[in-house]
C-alpha cells in the first residue's frame, strides 16, 4: 500500500544527557528521536488494540545529518508514513529546529507479532487510519 499520509510531529527538549563532548546533540541520539517518534505516531493512530498485538523492530536507518542540536533546543520530529508493504513499514522523519533542518531520516521498519515475535501483517483497516485520505 503506497499512497500520502498525514504528517505526525513528536516533540523533542534536547536534556544534558544528549550532548557529547563537542557541546551538541551526540549523532546517537538523532536515532533514538526517531525511534521515539514513530512509535509515538503507530500510538497516536493505531487502535489500541493493534497497539498491544504488535511491535515494531527497526530494520534500516539513513540519516543525512545538516545541522547541529544544541542544550534546550525545542525539536519537532516529523514523521510520514511512506508506505505499508507487507510486514514493513517505511517512514521519512524530519527532524527540525524552528525552520532548520538538523536531519533527514529514510527508515524502514518490521511489524511483529507481540507474542510469537515474528513477522506479522497489518490488517488493512489498521492500516487505513494511516492514509485516511486514501481508498485502501
Amino acid at each position: 500500500m503506497s499512497a500520502t499520509a498525514l504528517p505526525h510531529d513528536h516533540d523533542i527538549t534536547v536534556g544534558p544527557e544528549a550532548i557529547d563532548f563537542m557541546g551538541h546533540v551526540n549523532n546517537a541520539h538523532y536515532l533514538s528521536w526517531v525511534q521515539e517518534a514513530v512509535l509515538a505516531h503507530w500510538r497516536h493512530i493505531a487502535p489500541p488494540e493493534a497497539v498491544a498485538r504488535h511491535l515494531w523492530v527497526a530494520l534500516k536507518h539513513e540519516i543525512t545529518y545538516r545541522r547541529p542540536a544544541f542544550l534546550d533546543d525545542q525539536v519537532i520530529a516529523t514523521v510520514i508514513l511512506e508506505k505499508v508493504q507487507g510486514a514493513r513499514a517505511f517512514y521519512e522523519t524530519v527532524i527540525k529546529r524552528g525552520e532548520d533542518v538538523l536531519a533527514e531520516v529514510k527508515s524502514s521498519w518490521c511489524c511483529v507479532d507481540a507474542e510469537t515475535l515474528r513477522p506479522s501483517r497489518l490488517a488493512s483497516d489498521v492500516v487505513a487510519r494511516f492514509f485516511p485520505n486514501e481508498k485502501i
